[in-house]
């Protein structure tokens, strides 16, 4: 039985939802598209043995406020939300794991705002200046083509909410490599908060901001958070080449890779990513 908690915070303007166990030191999780909290439903029990562990909806998920502007999407927005997250919880610092979206967000609080970071877990989300380089190559830019697709208005919500959501079925079943990372619960859970109003235009507005995302940004200066990458090698949408030379921009780093796994790497292998952050962790 789950003992986790269900709760709201005031942050940066907005009200956002999130789920959290345990007691102890702060390990703060954020998901990516189109996820919520539920995509650490396999993590958030196993580190609430030592920490106090939240697992947020960002600003426009599930059950967190959606602002309708656009422009509330971007990233200084983002990293605002989180950063008060850490402090209105109570805590000075934190173990930041991100996933997706969510590690770009924490790639980029790890650039600017390091004093918040204790440690700093990324999954299947490439150093930002890696992903920019890697759009310049054919094949990145290929696998990559969705988000152009989406910085069309209205049209990506059509086809998204299309019989009843069946893209997002789709996104999660096809591209998983386990056959059990998903169950009929699972999938019904995404399409729920998916469907919630304002959720995928917010949801949207992600990519449609995607320029101030850090992947134009000329410099980073170097990471002198301790740093682990845990890479899904099948992943669809986000090329291995992309975590190479990664310690260029990371002083203290190491990477494990999952052959096994695709982008939904924490829920396709959960007990081989737990073990690699416990690893990490000491």
């Amino acid at each position: 039985m789950q003992t986790w908690q269900h709760h709201s915070i005031q942050t940066n303007g907005i009200k956002l939802h999130y789920v959290t166990q345990g007691e102890g030191p702060l390990m703060l999780m954020l998901h990516g598209f189109p996820e919520f909290w539920y995509s650490w439903r396999h993590q958030i029990p196993e580190f609430a043995q030592n920490y106090q562990v939240v697992a947020l909806d960002l600003r426009g998920y599930n059950d967190s406020d959606k602002p309708t502007d656009p422009k509330a999407y971007r990233m200084q927005e983002l990293t605002a939300d989180v950063t008060g997250v850490i402090q209105a919880l109570g805590h000075d610092r934190c173990t930041l794991v991100g996933h997706d979206w969510g590690g770009s967000i924490a790639w980029n609080i790890a650039d600017r705002t390091p004093q918040f970071l204790d440690r700093l877990i990324v999954l299947n989300f490439p150093h930002p200046a890696r992903f920019a380089a890697g759009l310049m190559t054919p094949q990145q830019l290929m696998r990559s083509s969705y988000i152009f697709f989406f910085q069309l208005p209205l049209i990506p919500e059509w086809v998204i909410q299309s019989f009843d959501y069946r893209l997002i079925t789709q996104m999660f079943e096809d591209t998983a490599v386990s056959p059990n990372a998903f169950s009929s619960e699972d999938i019904r859970a995404y399409r729920e908060a998916i469907a919630k109003p304002g959720a995928l235009t917010a949801m949207l507005n992600y990519y449609r901001n995607i320029l101030d995302s850090g992947l134009v940004r000329q410099s980073w200066s170097r990471i002198e958070v301790p740093t682990l990458m845990i890479w899904g090698e099948q992943d669809v949408a986000l090329g291995k080449e992309l975590t190479h030379n990664t310690e260029e921009f990371v002083k203290d780093f190491r990477i494990r890779y999952i052959p096994d796994a695709g982008h939904w790497v924490q829920q396709d292998q959960p007990q081989q990513v737990n073990q690699f952050i416990h690893e990490f962790l000491g």
